[in-house]
């Protein structure tokens, strides 16, 4: 009869981060520094995709910044409902922090529409009104990237930290290049790779090392 391997559910994230581990050093990846390794490794966690290793791109002091104002009650507007959702509340309710989504807002559908554009772009207008500091997480929208790098250097818009991780064929990659070039602090996913799923990861892992 076949043995079958039991994890209690407490151990199972501990085991997955064991794996990752394992598997990065037979790949002949060195140790990552302490203070990116938390948020490579949770992308990982979160995709089941190595590549993720290679594939982020950290500004340098973006995470010791983002760790500062999130000890102060930091806002967290996503560009979508899915990242929001997986941004885990308990964390951000110790920190006193705040995340919001402003996409599918009437004011953010006015915005877009008198202006002829998108409803991501009419969101990061909506966070300039926002007086806390913002740590900006875009998983979907490479439009959102282009305004917040666009608000930044007309002196509007100054966020703590942008994650840049958008997902998709057009126009993501030069939208991450722009934001890399424009002096925000950034969290970047290279190349086509990203998702709302990796935008709230990236988060959490910086809420966690705060938290946990």
């Amino acid at each position: 009869m076949e043995t079958k391997l039991f994890i209690r559910p407490g151990d199972i994230e501990k085991k997955s981060f064991e794996i990752i581990e394992n598997e990065l050093a037979l790949k002949g990846r060195p140790d990552l520094s302490p203070e990116i390794k938390p948020i490579v490794l949770r992308a990982i966690h979160t995709s089941a995709d190595l590549e993720y290793y290679d594939n982020l791109i950290f500004s340098d002091g973006a995470v010791d910044k983002a760790l500062k104002v999130l000890k102060n009650g930091a806002v967290i507007v996503t560009d979508t409902n899915m990242a929001l959702a997986g941004i885990n509340k308990t964390a951000l309710e110790k920190l006193g922090c705040e995340a919001v989504c402003f996409m599918a807002s009437d004011e953010a559908r006015g915005l877009a529409q008198k202006n002829g554009i998108t409803r991501a772009s009419a969101s990061v207008e909506l966070a300039l009104k926002l007086d806390r500091p913002v740590i900006y997480a875009v998983g979907n929208a490479p439009t959102a990237l282009f305004s917040i790098c666009e608000f930044y250097k007309s002196g509007r818009f100054d966020p703590q930290l942008v994650i840049g991780v958008p997902v998709g064929f057009v126009n993501v990659v030069a939208a991450k290049e722009e934001l890399m070039k424009s002096g925000l602090p950034y969290i970047v996913a290279s190349g086509r790779k990203g998702g709302s799923n990796i935008a709230a990861a990236i988060v959490n892992a910086l809420l966690y090392m705060l938290t946990r």
